[in-house]
């Protein structure tokens, strides 16, 4: 499964990046290879944001720290490594590709694979997440008006919308899919890298007797048709909404079957907007082993809070947003031992305009799209920080990628290199309007965005009104009625190509300004289905090309990811994906 997760703060982690660079050359302040891994022991980390859920992937709930927890806590079939490669845990179990024509691929889970609560993780957890990955029952017909879509799904459900029905093996443990057509992220579509919502636990809460029952409700329900919509079905309805909400938490539930682990580790506390602490999972055998008893979470949403925490030892890894002051201090701190990784990230910071309201008119989209500084908002914020930064002009492709340029070249991006005031007054013709911009008001480079933007809009006579909630929960903001641009980051897991529908689809679950083209709808479709990399390039160039010819918005910038640890930590490795440092958790340890 592929996401694209909202990143709530700078330097975190977005477009499909296959290859890793630093900000200047190569991963820089390495610390030296360490050859004894002490066993045990507990080590602090911080981050930017506050916990809000054990499902992380919810429209809601699809920020990185809920993506991390899980992470830490849950397994699979697979994860990505720094280099992003492909990382089968054949501990947990096995992807077998059964047939290529058509495409069928049998999921097996090892037996003694279990959740904290000792049920096994068997074909019932496959098959709830396939339903939940798939839309398999929504019927939603945007052009009706009418019918369902039941699970808040935050990644796409273009692909596994392909397959049937999954068959259940005799055995309990494995499922069998079988694909309409051939579908390129197949590796990577179930299962990844981890299993996280128990289908016993969501059968219980919903009303069902156990995870039997929900397997036999959904057999027993057709498939969703949205070109004939009907009445939701109650039942499902109650399983639904108990995925979609029932996870959510703030503080550690008194219901322990709501915070059940697979994985490494287990959540012990929940500490409101302070903290979480995990605990090994003494049980644990089906994956790389964790060397630390425990790991403490620590919500530091400030960058010179998290360098000061490590400086005076509170805490002993941090991932700070990526900025001058910054790097500067933890540079500071290297000849006492601490070690600072700088990496490019899969992420993009951009600006998004709904397609409703004042921007329903296109000329109005392109000429407050005019008047965006973007080379003047890199060199203040990004320039300082990375030699000869550029604005990044592509929606699909970053620079490391080989096919960037040819994308540029085709895009029309050449357009809004520089700030067109009597263009957008032309465009406007006469008119003032009003915008209503949404973002995360507690991080200081997106209030300068912000800031930068709308003086430049006024000098066309575009006022911009700051519409942001004052608390931390911004994000769920997004898709609503009460804004009329956004400025916030995408990541991405940082493999395939199910991510571009995602988006960019009619109805994509986190296609939140309400994008619609016909043409880009079919070019994703035919995306989708073509593993040729070289075809995929060509199909998301044209895609691209369509994205920016709408007035879509702009892409801003890609993110700077920074990660600084202690001298008495080992194990840490850069990793741009949304997990960064966390990749390898099971790696962390205190030196010996």
């Amino acid at each position: 499964m592929h996401f694209r997760r909202i990143v709530e703060a700078f330097g975190m982690t977005a477009i499909a990046v296959l290859a890793l660079t630093a900000c200047d050359g190569a991963p820089s302040n390495l610390p030296s290879p360490e050859t004894t891994v002490a066993q045990g022991g507990s080590l602090s980390v911080a981050e930017g944001n506050s916990f809000t859920s054990f499902n992380p992937s919810t429209a809601h709930t699809n920020v990185d720290i809920n993506a991390k927890i899980s992470y830490a806590t849950h397994s699979g079939f697979g994860y990505l490594d720094e280099n992003l490669k492909v990382v089968r845990n054949e501990k947990f179990g096995k992807i077998e590709k059964l047939s290529d024509s058509p495409l069928t691929v049998k999921y097996t889970v090892n037996n003694g694979v279990k959740w904290s609560d000792d049920a096994p993780v068997d074909a019932n957890d496959l098959v709830l997440a396939w339903v939940v990955a798939s839309g398999y029952f929504d019927d939603r017909s945007e052009s009706l008006g009418k019918g369902t879509n039941y699970f808040s799904f935050a990644s796409g459900t273009s692909g596994l919308a392909l397959s049937d029905f999954p068959e259940v093996g005799s055995d309990g443990r494995s499922i069998t899919i079988k694909y309409s057509q051939p579908f390129a992220d197949w590796e990577t579509a179930l299962g990844f890298p981890n299993i996280s919502e128990p289908s016993h636990v969501v059968a219980q809460k919903a009303g069902l007797k156990d995870a039997a029952a929900l397997i036999a409700l959904f057999t027993s329900i057709p498939r969703g048709n949205p070109t004939a919509p009907v009445a939701p079905n109650a039942v499902l309805k109650k399983v639904a909404d108990f995925w979609n909400n029932g996870f959510d938490a703030t503080k550690l539930p008194t219901d322990t079957s709501l915070f059940l682990s697979n994985g490494p580790y287990i959540v012990k506390s929940v500490g409101s907007d302070q903290s979480i602490t995990l605990v090994k999972n003494r049980d644990y055998d089906w994956g790389p082993e964790p060397h630390l008893d425990q790991i403490d979470v620590k919500y530091m949403p400030g960058s010179s809070e998290q360098t000061e925490a490590l400086k005076a030892g509170n805490v002993s890894i941090i991932a700070p947003a990526a900025s001058t002051d910054a790097i500067n201090q933890i540079d500071s701190m290297v000849n006492s031992g601490v070690s600072l990784i700088k990496g490019e990230q899969l992420s993009y910071e951009h600006l998004d305009l709904n397609f409703s309201g004042v921007f329903a008119d296109k000329d109005t989209r392109l000429a407050f799209l005019k008047t965006v500084p973007r080379a003047e908002i890199i060199d203040r914020l990004i320039g300082p920080l990375q030699s000869g930064a550029k604005p990044l002009d592509s929606q699909l492709f970053v620079p490391a990628q080989e096919k960037y340029a040819d994308a540029v070249k085709a895009n029309g991006s050449a357009d809004f290199q520089q700030v067109d005031i009597e263009g957008a007054i032309k465009l406007l013709k006469g008119n003032k309007p009003t915008i209503r911009v949404l973002f995360d008001r507690n991080n200081p480079s997106r209030l300068d965005i912000f800031k930068q933007i709308a003086d430049s809009a006024a000098l066309a006579g575009i006022r911009l009104v700051d519409v942001s909630p004052a608390g931390a929960d911004w994000s769920k903001s997004l898709g609503g009625s009460s804004y009329d641009a956004a400025i916030f980051s995408w990541s991405k897991e940082g493999v395939g190509v199910s991510d571009v529908p995602q988006i960019f689809k009619t109805g994509g679950p986190s296609n939140f300004n309400r994008f619609s083209d016909s043409k880009v709808d079919e070019l994703m479709k035919t995306l989708i289905t073509n593993s040729d990399a070289a075809k995929q390039d060509e199909l998301k160039i044209q895609i691209d090309k369509l994205i920016w010819d709408d007035a879509y918005g702009l892409p801003l910038f890609q993110g700077i990811g920074l990660n600084a640890f202690s001298s008495k930590v080992q194990g840490i490795k850069y990793n741009p994906t949304p997990v960064g440092a966390w990749w390898n958790v099971w790696d962390w340890a205190k030196k010996a």
